[in-house]
């Protein structure tokens, strides 16, 4: 397993917190999920087929801009 940390714009409240881990939990090989709009982190438990890229592209798909790590 790894972790990946990503900083992402547009979470601004609670709800949005449940549509990136819903998002990104349905991703084959994530573990967990954890998003905390106040900090912008989304931090994420996979196994080593899930890349940072495949993340970054579900998180955008659903409204999210990752800016940073």
């Amino acid at each position: 397993m790894k972790e990946i940390i990503l900083k992402v714009n547009g979470m601004m409240c609670g709800g949005c917190e449940n549509r990136v881990k819903n998002a990104v939990g349905n991703i084959e090989g994530v573990e967990s999920v954890t998003a905390d709009h106040t900090t912008g982190k989304v931090c994420v438990t996979a196994n080593e087929n899930v890349s940072k890229e495949l993340i970054q592209e579900t998180l955008e798909d659903v409204g999210y801009e990752v800016v940073g790590e």
